[in-house]
């Protein structure tokens, strides 16, 4: 249990604040500085890039944007957060390069598969200038948009993935434009067909070679590195590209060596075995007549800390941005000193670091299925034996026969499933003893929440007991990664933080499907089933933000029950320390998501109008029914997916 729930249930008269608050959601380790509680009890937003000062309260950004029309859920998008990303990404190579005499330079380079959202694109590339950062692509409709949208012709464009001649054509094309295009070698094959392509252009290519290392990453996303992976070169493969491209006479053409262990690399001790095999690597390629390599591509992997546990956990990282680049830096030179091979440039394509913080899904509360156990004051007179024994077991919960009434309680509940099943307890007798179980579970909860150690048996209590709050959203569309592969994202209530939550929670979407649901979050420690949340009153808004989820889940998101893009709302602070709405971007209307599936809202209006010719016919609704009716829907073709709270 949290220690600040624990603090104030021994000390009845102290009051909730927000520190307790803080405590209690982890927000300043998750945070990273971006996210506070203030005075008001709201959550703050503070991007902290360089030059800016002050906060943006999220409850009264909510209560603006609301006032203005535009619905919820919505995805709020902070851009000093991305610019403060981009910042301290730089900023941390530039000071390892500084500390180790590094004499290369740092490239970064933002993947946008990541997050293709064109804002999201444009704003990295102006935070991004002073740095020269670039951007990778890994297909062609990614290339021609960034082929389009690039702009600084220091930066790099990457190009992964396969590739086709059109995709080949297309990026030595853009080459021609000034820009430093890199395609770099997925596969054996496609040196031969790049050389064919360039050969018959007369362009000569620059070349990147992917090293496919034995070295693995860590976390999640594992299983992507390493000797099977799915992308890269073996050693012998690159051996021999190297002497085709020698044989070619074109071996200067060969600039960057790249490799990458796989997404949210947990461990830092992962990337340090993979710098010193891939170190390796760079410095036998430049031995081998490889002397044009300038680049050495760490690739992706650099991880967020979605728990801010700050330990090697799938939803989090044991290591800082700092730490990573020092490693990286130090590494490289290191290895490059030993055998007196210049030190290449560093490109990184860090897209989960950059990302994630700076956006955040802000859904209401629809409403909530309140866990509550009604025990009557006395008993029957008529009560049956078992009734009896429940209602002692019931009334003799004390801390010191926790568990034992808890086994009591569970072997009675069979029972009683057992006799209603052969006719020997009634309807009425069968609820009063489940009554009587649950509210036997509650107090032994109740109990057992101070106890430094719970007995594994009543660790799943908690989420036994808790409510179900219904919110506003699809996990499908706004979360997938929850539901695909149990990713944690923090959450938590954006006001009401100087009031102490009371209930405990899981959380239900609005899809019509059993998964839709999120019952693990975050806690410093493990994983919790539960989360601490005010009790919604009837009368009033209550909101809750899921934070980090700029990286990926807008492109993975699905169109489950038809639920669409939300209302997306670009955020920054402006010189005098207030806000400006930068750009709205409204979320999918139901017309444009039933044309996402090859419905025609007209031939839909139309077949509509036709049943209800019918209907009227038959005299079986009105002519005011049927204008209503035609009204509705037409406002429901041109409406949001999501539900209105009125």
């Amino acid at each position: 249990m949290a220690r600040a729930k624990a603090l104030i249930a021994n000390d009845p008269l102290r009051r909730w604040t927000a520190a307790d608050a803080n405590d209690t959601y982890n927000i300043p380790r998750w945070g990273c500085g971006y996210f506070s509680v203030n005075e008001q009890g709201n959550l703050a937003v503070t991007p902290n890039a360089e030059g800016l000062t002050g906060s943006i309260d999220m409850k009264e950004l909510i209560a603006e944007l609301t006032a203005r029309g535009i619905q919820l859920p919505i995805l709020l998008r902070f851009s000093d957060i991305l610019r403060s990303r981009i910042e301290l990404l730089c900023g941390a190579f530039t000071s390892a390069i500084k500390e180790y005499g590094y004499a290369g330079t740092y490239r970064g380079v933002y993947p946008i598969k990541v997050n293709q959202n064109r804002t999201v694109v444009e704003e990295i590339i102006e935070y991004g200038r002073p740095f020269h950062y670039g951007l990778e692509a890994g297909s062609k409709p990614e290339l021609l948009a960034v082929m389009a949208i690039h702009q600084d012709d220091e930066s790099l464009i990457i190009c992964n993935g396969y590739k086709d001649e059109e995709y080949i054509e297309t990026a030595l094309l853009a080459s021609k434009m000034g820009k430093t295009v890199i395609l770099v070698i997925e596969k054996p094959s496609e040196l031969d067909h790049i050389h064919r392509v360039a050969e018959r252009m007369k362009i000569k290519p620059s070349l990147g070679m992917r090293a496919r290392l034995s070295s693995r990453g860590a976390g999640r996303w594992e299983q992507s590195g390493g000797d099977f992976s799915k992308f890269g070169l073996g050693a012998t493969e690159m051996v021999d590209a190297v002497a085709k491209l020698k044989e070619w006479g074109e071996i200067d053409c060969l600039k960057l060596m790249h490799f990458h262990l796989g997404s949210q690399i947990s461990a830092i001790k992962s990337v340090k075995n993979a710098l010193r095999e891939a170190g390796r690597m760079f410095v036998e390629l430049y031995k081998l007549g490889a002397t044009g390599l300038s680049f050495f591509d760490v690739g992706g992997g650099l991880g967020v800390d979605y728990d801010g546990s700050q330990t090697n956990f799938a939803s989090s990282m044991n290591y800082t941005i700092q730490e990573y680049a020092n490693d990286v830096v130090y590494a490289l030179k290191e290895i490059c000193d030993a055998d007196n091979v210049p030190h290449p440039s560093i490109v990184s394509e860090s897209g989960r670091a950059v990302t994630a913080h700076h956006s955040v899904l802000v859904v209401n509360v629809l409403g909530v299925t309140e866990f509550n156990t009604h025990v009557p004051k006395e008993l029957p007179k008529a009560a049956p034996p078992l009734v009896l024994n429940m209602w002692e077991t019931f009334q003799s919960v004390s801390t010191k026969n926790l568990l034992e009434a808890y086994h009591d309680a569970v072997e009675y509940k069979d029972q009683v499933l057992q006799l209603f099943n052969l006719g020997h307890l009634s309807l009425e007798n069968r609820v009063l003893c489940e009554n009587l179980f649950w509210a036997t579970c509650e107090k032994v909860l109740l109990m057992v929440r101070n106890h430094p150690h719970v007995p594994e048996e009543l660790e799943g209590l908690e989420k036994a007991l808790s409510d179900t709050y219904f919110c506003n959203f699809s996990m499908f569309q706004s979360v997938p990664d929850a539901w695909a592969v149990d990713q944690l994202f923090p959450i938590c209530p954006i006001h009401r933080l100087n009031e102490e939550p009371t209930r405990r929670a899981t959380l239900a979407d609005i899809t019509c499907d059993s998964d839709g649901k999120i019952d693990s979050f975050i806690d410093l420690r493990d994983v919790k089933h539960v989360l601490e949340l005010h009790p919604k009153q009837d009368d009033q808004d209550y909101y809750l933000g899921i934070f980090l989820v700029g990286a990926y889940q807008e492109i993975l998101g699905d169109l489950h029950n038809l639920f669409g893009d939300t209302n997306t709302v670009h955020v920054q602070l402006s010189p005098d320390g207030d806000y400006d709405v930068k750009e709205v971007v409204a979320g999918d209307t139901v017309s444009e998501v039933l044309a996402y599936v090859d419905y025609s809202p007209s031939d839909l209006l139309g077949r509509l109008r036709n049943s209800v010719e019918q209907a009227l016919r038959k005299k079986l609704m009105t002519i005011e029914e049927s204008r209503t009716l035609i009204n509705r829907f037409r406002q429901g073709l041109v409406g949001y997916t999501y539900l209105d709270k009125e």
